[in-house]
């Protein structure tokens, strides 16, 4: 059996999309978006499933024991922008919830968001995760799931990769564009990988004073108990091993989850390289993530080649 093509980025409106997104476009623009829903926005591999899973249990964990065993969680949480052939769209999967509020994620640039999630004044919550550790989790994601670009080798994907010529283009403009878009809407809850997984419990906490809820210290922690890393690995309706279209053997959706694991593919000199540009396209921002990204640095000398088994 002749394998389908992998989808090659180009140019919209600025950004590099493939047709997953743009094949819905109209429809996507024009999505009413409820004044209860809320949004989580990230740039891809950032999060955004963990923090899907922690919403879900926050607002439908009382639901009982079906909703958790036999529905996925991109069927709990859609994916607002996707629009592969053959499967319901994104926009058609969030008007077909019959849960309230409906919890949503994306991926899309700030400037992308349907202009109804701001005329509603939808709370949304947006997750940064560091520029490297994405790289890596990105390339890996991008080798095993067949919806996305061919990747490539390490070497060639991380020059696109800081240039932005991936899917969902620059990391760069994606996480410093929500940032300032933060600063004058007061709807939006900046957060970031590095705390959920530094301090779990007080990344939960500042996250319920935003949403308005006040689970009990026994929810709290039933909570993080179900929404550690390994423990989500193992999750069937978590770890998206039901979808066909991403082979786990090549890479499992859920590889690592650690913090600083870039330290583990960038050599000396992509190093080096990184922080350049990141240096040079991050001087106008107010966003100061280098401090995330350089927190685990010295820990772990980095190899003058690239792992060969990448």
């Amino acid at each position: 059996m002749e394998r389908s093509p992998r989808p090659a980025v180009f140019d919209f409106h600025g950004v590099c999309m493939t047709e997953m997104v743009t094949n819905n476009w109209d429809n996507l623009q024009n999505f009413e978006a409820r004044p209860d829903d809320i949004l989580i926005a990230a740039y891809p591999k950032a999060g955004c499933t963990w923090v899907s899973y922690i919403l879900d249990l926050l607002y439908f964990g009382h639901m009982g024991p079906d909703r958790q065993t036999s529905i996925p969680i991109y069927k709990r949480v859609p994916f607002l922008e996707m629009a592969n052939p053959n499967l319901p769209t994104g926009t058609e999967m969030t008007n077909q919830l019959t849960t309230t509020p409906r919890i949503i994620k994306t991926h899309l640039p700030v400037q992308f968001v349907p202009k109804s999630f701001w005329e509603q004044r939808c709370k949304i919550v947006y997750v940064e995760r560091n520029s490297k550790d994405s790289a890596v989790s990105y390339f890996h994601f991008n080798h095993m799931n067949k919806s996305q670009p061919d990747p490539g080798d390490w070497s060639s994907f991380l020059e696109k990769y800081i240039e932005g010529q991936v899917m969902y283009g620059s990391w760069f403009d994606h996480v410093t564009n929500w940032w300032e878009k933060w600063q004058p809407y007061s709807h939006i809850h900046y957060m970031s990988y590095e705390d959920l997984s530094l301090d779990l419990g007080q990344a939960l906490d500042r996250l319920c004073s935003f949403l308005g809820l006040s689970p009990s210290a026994e929810e709290k922690e039933k909570l993080a108990a179900a929404v550690k890393f390994d423990k989500m690995k193992e999750n069937n309706m978590v770890n998206y091993s039901t979808v066909p279209i991403m082979d786990q053997k090549i890479s499992p959706f859920m590889r690592k989850g650690k913090v600083g694991d870039w330290k583990n593919h960038f050599t000396v000199y992509q190093n080096e390289m990184f922080d350049q540009g990141h240096k040079q396209k991050m001087k106008n921002s107010t966003l100061k993530c280098i401090a995330r990204i350089n927190h685990f640095n010295m820990t772990k000398k980095l190899p003058l080649s690239s792992p060969q088994d990448l």
